[in-house]
């Protein structure tokens, strides 16, 4: 490479590093210039949420199935051969509708042969309690007398029972499942295998593993008075169908069992739910929520406002007095609707920082600017009228 070119590749790689120096003593010119006069430096803004008392009512979803309101498996209840079937399965039936029809010709037999004897043995006992009375027969003759003629009405009894059992009817109203015999099959007496079964599906059962700890959890929240349990219906339940959807008639509860399954550590509650149209099945996975009562200090914090530390503790950040942000640790409770039920570690008052969290740290200025969220009004929380700061 020539001198020349040299000193003119030379002379460039100066000219820029004058104009980059340059540059960097106008900027650090500049700072300087705004220090000395005074002006501070822009502050990030954050929108924040006061926290404010608010009325909360208290739920508890919980996972349920359905079981029928009333079962009846059908057996008969004499020996015999099924002449016929008188239901088409899966209909509704009514109490006392006929849906089996046993042969009844070997047991009106039994009926007519009890009924032959009868008329003999009755003509008998009367002689013979004439002729007691003149003493031509003994008291021993007599009562033997007597005791054949209550044997025979005690058979003719039994004939008429089994003969009237020859008729399987049902004994409640419901819906009636598959048959599992066929008209020609033999059948005996209280057989272990049902001939079908009915289910009274309206009203419907809907049954509510409960935990201990939950219950426990409840009484204490109770007791300590955080929980109000005459501010809502408590008996009130509300049904979450397997899709998402909303059943859309509440249930009530029913009672709540005393006895705690050793192997799950829950105890049952039974809610009943009106099935009119009948959309709950028996089997069903469900979720049910339950009212527990009415927190009236509820805290309620936007959950877009909660994050958590590497430890896993939720936590948020809050601007106090001097506009500088802060850091809180939070014990939450639970979530309700789009918020989250804080139990310790934000008070009234409190700003909350819902929007530019990434933008600041602990210790830094901000400039606080109001949240605003669609949707505030939530059915479940009220927002507590503020105190007025008027002193007129």
């Amino acid at each position: 490479m020539s001198f020349l070119k040299l000193k003119k590749l030379f002379g460039e790689k100066m000219q820029h590093k004058i104009i980059f120096l340059g540059i960097s003593f106008l900027l650090i010119s500049m700072v300087g210039c705004a220090k000395q006069s005074g002006r501070p430096m822009q502050e990030t803004e954050v929108a924040v949420v006061e926290m404010y008392p608010q009325r909360a009512v208290i739920t508890t979803e919980l996972p349920g199935r359905t079981e029928a309101f009333l079962i009846a498996e059908i057996r008969p209840q004499v020996n015999g051969l099924i002449q016929k079937r008188l239901f088409t399965e899966g209909t509704e039936i009514k109490t006392g509708q006929v849906l089996y029809q046993i042969d009844p010709a070997p047991f009106q037999a039994a009926l007519d042969k009890a009924n032959a004897n009868l008329p003999a043995l009755q003509l008998r006992v009367d002689r013979y309690k004439e002729a007691l009375l003149e003493n031509a027969v003994s008291q021993q003759e007599f009562d033997d007398a007597d005791a054949a003629l209550k044997q025979v009405q005690a058979e003719i009894e039994t004939a008429r029972i089994n003969l009237n059992y020859t008729l399987i009817v049902s004994p409640i109203s419901g819906r009636i499942g598959t048959s599992t015999v066929t008209e020609g099959a033999i059948v005996t007496a209280y057989q272990p295998v049902a001939l079908s079964t009915i289910q009274q599906l309206d009203p419907i059962y809907v049954d509510i593993p409960q935990s201990t700890t939950e219950l426990l959890r409840l009484r204490r929240s109770l007791e300590d008075g955080r929980l109000n349990p005459n501010g809502t219906n408590q008996n009130t339940v509300k049904l979450i169908l397997d899709d998402g959807t909303v059943y859309p008639l509440d249930g009530v509860l029913q009672f709540q069992d005393i006895t705690v399954d050793p192997t799950t550590g829950s105890v049952i509650l039974r809610v009943i739910f009106p099935n009119p149209k009948g959309i709950l099945l028996p089997g069903m996975f469900v979720r049910a929520v339950i009212t527990e009562g009415v927190n009236e200090q509820a805290i309620l914090v936007p959950q877009q406002g909660v994050s958590r530390n590497p430890k896993g503790e939720a936590f948020a950040l809050i601007v106090d007095s001097e506009d500088k942000v802060e850091q809180r640790i939070l014990t939450l409770d639970r979530a309700i609707g789009d918020k989250w039920l804080v139990s310790s570690g934000l008070g009234v008052d409190d700003r909350v920082i819902i929007e530019g969290i990434q933008r600041v740290r602990p210790g830094a200025k901000v400039k606080v600017v109001p949240f605003h969220a669609s949707g505030e009004n939530s059915p479940v929380a009220e927002k507590a009228v503020k105190p007025s700061t008027n002193k007129n």
